[in-house]
């Protein structure tokens, strides 16, 4: 870790008197401070706070630290960067955490992209469906679709993901078509199995409107979903990126040409603003321009993918 860094996380924490202080001034993660703190007491072989439930105090040991870390920051000041000196160029290893299906269908082209751009950089992708934690898992940025961010992350939003409703010929002509958001509820859908109660948004004549919706399959990846689908198991709301070649195959049909899923947030979550090393600011950068992309990403589902099908109607 940078020692610079934690000494002036070290240098907040004495003087707010508390950790959330230290984040809120540094602009950084609770967790983050707290690793910061921890590695700080390993480099000084000593413990350097008194911790109690009102507040916090400095050890001995402590004392003798932050006088050190005032030093260091005092001299750090001073040494300005030479005026010709030139941008810092990415470099270094970035490790990325996503889920499979973004992986396969979007991330993996983006990051060789990158790559290709930035030659002195590397990348670790970590794949998985539950949302990581930054600080334990040791992840620089994790990029999560969601409506549903917590408060204290520190995010930088990428772009919008439009979502499509469909399922199997073969479901429709055995249950029939929903004509309404409202049918939906009749149906067998398949859901995610992290969402809680399951409800379905649409908007719908420039109004919002909000369908309970139940099934027996319910998973936490988009992939299993999206080929239980493909088998006739039920109905699926799937980011259109997932599901655009099945139903460019035929094998989806997208359903409800009125009813228009609400769209989801392509975010990037990452552990602090400070002192951001310069392959995660360009990562963040290329991402944001790839889902601003229409040749990369479908900024909406085209009209023509929402067809209404010629399989009885549920109602």
């Amino acid at each position: 870790m940078d020692r610079l860094i934690a000494a002036e996380v070290f240098v907040r924490i004495a003087e707010r008197g508390s950790m959330t202080g230290a984040a809120d001034t540094l602009d950084m993660s609770r967790a983050m401070v707290t690793r910061y703190l921890a590695q700080m007491e390993a480099w000084a072989g000593a413990r350097l706070l008194h911790r109690t439930t009102r507040r916090l105090s400095l050890t001995q040991a402590g004392e003798e630290t932050l006088a050190r870390c005032r030093s260091m920051l005092d001299v750090a000041g001073e040494m300005g960067a030479p005026s010709t000196a030139a941008p810092d160029e990415p470099r270094g290893l970035l490790r990325l955490a996503c889920s499979q299906s973004l992986a396969e269908r979007v991330l993996s082209s983006a990051v060789v992209a990158f790559l290709r751009r930035h030659p002195m950089t590397a990348i670790e992708l970590n794949i998985g469906a539950h949302a990581v934690n930054l600080v334990e898992e040791r992840i620089d940025l994790a990029i999560r679709i969601t409506n549903e961010l917590e408060p204290t992350q520190i995010v930088r939003p990428l772009g919008r993901c439009p979502s499509v409703v469909c399922a199997s010929p073969a479901y429709l002509a055995g249950r029939g078509t929903p004509q309404r958001a409202q049918d939906l509820t009749h149906h067998n859908c398949l859901t995610y199995s992290h969402h809680g109660r399951h409800l379905w948004d649409f908007d719908h004549a420039g109004e919002r409107l909000a369908v309970p919706v139940a099934g027996n399959l319910s998973a936490n990846e988009t992939q299993v979903l999206l080929m239980a689908a493909i088998d006739g198991a039920g109905i699926v709301m799937q980011p259109f990126y997932a599901v655009a070649d099945a139903i460019a195959k035929g094998q989806l049909v997208a359903l409800l040409p009125d009813f228009v899923p609400q769209s989801m947030g392509v975010y990037g979550i990452y552990s602090s603003r400070r002192q951001m090393p310069a392959v995660l600011r360009a990562m963040l950068d290329f991402l944001a321009a790839r889902f601003a992309d229409p040749a990369h990403w479908p900024l909406e589902v085209p009209r023509a993918r929402r067809l209404r099908s010629a399989v009885p109607s549920s109602t």
